[in-house]
């Protein structure tokens, strides 16, 4: 768990470094491009794959595996991210028209090859975590972000426009990153005596990662819908502002992010019982920690976002106290999640970011229009609160009927599948 903690502040580092490099040489407008540059491809991804990226860790970490798995789960992430790509470069002049209406259309559909590098990027790092590599999968988290550094500084030294750049370098980056991953999971012996793909295997995991991507999307939707309604709404100017508000106070998250990643394959191939009474225990010992960090992190957000960013950026410290707030819960929430997923029970994991997607959707409606970027700061407390409550109660409800049960079998979830990316 440490050593996946530091990997993600190691990630945090490059993304802001790379966020500094991009706001001093294009300002908000142009770290609201890359940020949506980076999210919209990836969703696109997300949705084709039938949540892969959720899926693959639960298959991988059951004794049960089928040697048919890892180039089955190596054929979707392909095959998505190249239909996806096409789906994007062809509907590049609406997105240009929605969300870009500075950069030409030919640069937005070059932005669809990231469909596919972001795709072979997450993949390798969930394989990676679900047999157990951890060092490989943290090699990946902290790569993804940093190798777009290097990539866009020497496409600016050789004459890129600013904002132009940001997309060969984020494919560039992806390349990189995804040609070790593989590299290091082929070396430990991934695809050793690997058969071929299995429709009947995609189906499964398909199956499993459909009602993970269900949660996948709401988390996504939950984290960055306010980011397009911003975009779309306001401008790009609020979004970069906004988005550093927002990067600012997600540092509350990888504490719990870690603790999934770590928990989520461990469940997995646990007894149902055993897992619960260990998340129960993880909640008394690690819960609180986000909370407890929110505090000096709020105390020096006036210091640390003008010094960092530049003075445009001083009225994203506002924005910064309310998201906080709102993500004071996430540790119990990381906990939570990776028992569900880990127990097949990836719905009731929806069900929970479900709740806090309606929150979402109704409050940014109500106040963006109105108030901007805080308004969008608002109704993402809102709904994380709300998504860590129900979440919670989830929990409670498994747990208990575990306890009830005259058996420690696990609850069924591998034959036949009927999970969420975090």
């Amino acid at each position: 768990m440490v050593g996946n903690l530091v990997a993600r502040i190691g990630a945090l580092v490059s993304l802001t470094i790379a966020s500094f490099v991009v706001a001093r040489l294009g300002g908000p407008p142009a770290v609201g491009i890359l940020v949506l540059f980076r999210v919209l491809p990836w969703l696109v991804g997300v949705l084709l794959s039938g949540g892969l990226f959720g899926a693959a860790p639960y298959f991988l970490a059951r004794s049960s595996r089928d040697d048919r798995l890892p180039l089955t789960l190596f054929a979707i992430a392909v095959v998505s991210g190249a239909v996806g790509g096409a789906m994007w470069m062809a509907a590049s002049p609406i997105l240009r028209e929605t969300f870009f209406p500075n950069i030409t259309t030919g640069v937005v559909a070059l932005a669809g090859i990231t469909v596919l590098t972001q795709n072979l990027e997450s993949t390798a790092k969930s394989c990676s975590q679900g047999s157990s590599d951890f060092v490989g999968s943290n090699r990946v988290i902290v790569l993804e972000e940093l190798l777009f550094i290097p990539a866009y500084l020497l496409l600016l030294a050789v004459g890129v426009q600013e904002e132009v750049a940001i997309v060969p370098a984020m494919a560039i980056g992806d390349l990189c990153t995804a040609g070790q991953g593989w590299g290091r999971l082929a070396r430990r012996g991934f695809f050793l005596n690997a058969g071929r793909p299995s429709i009947a295997i995609a189906r499964r995991v398909y199956s499993y990662g459909i009602r993970a991507q269900v949660g996948s999307v709401i988390l996504l939707v939950n984290a960055r819908l306010d980011f397009a309604i911003v975009g779309a709404l306001v401008g790009p100017a609020a979004l970069g502002v906004y988005s550093v508000a927002s990067r600012y106070a997600e540092l509350l998250r990888l504490p719990g992010l870690a603790v999934n990643y770590v928990l989520y394959p461990t469940y997995a191939g646990a007894d149902g019982k055993v897992a619960a009474r260990d998340a129960r225990r993880m909640l008394i010992t690690l819960a609180w920690i986000p909370a407890a960090a929110a505090l000096p992190l709020a105390a020096t957000a006036p210091i640390v976002l003008p010094l960092v960013f530049g003075e445009a950026f001083r009225s994203a410290v506002v924005p910064t106290w309310i998201l906080l707030f709102g993500l004071s819960a996430v540790g119990a929430s990381g906990i939570v999640s990776a028992f569900l997923f880990g127990a097949g029970r990836p719905g009731l994991n929806s069900l929970g970011l479900t709740s806090g997607l309606v929150v979402t959707v109704i409050l940014d409606v109500l106040l963006i229009p109105r108030f901007g970027v805080v308004g969008a700061a608002v109704a993402s407390c809102a709904a994380y609160l709300t998504t860590s409550l129900v979440l919670l109660l989830c929990f409670v409800k498994l747990a208990r009927s575990y306890e009830r049960s005259a058996s420690s079998t696990p609850v069924p979830a591998m034959e036949p599948l009927t999970e969420v990316n975090q």
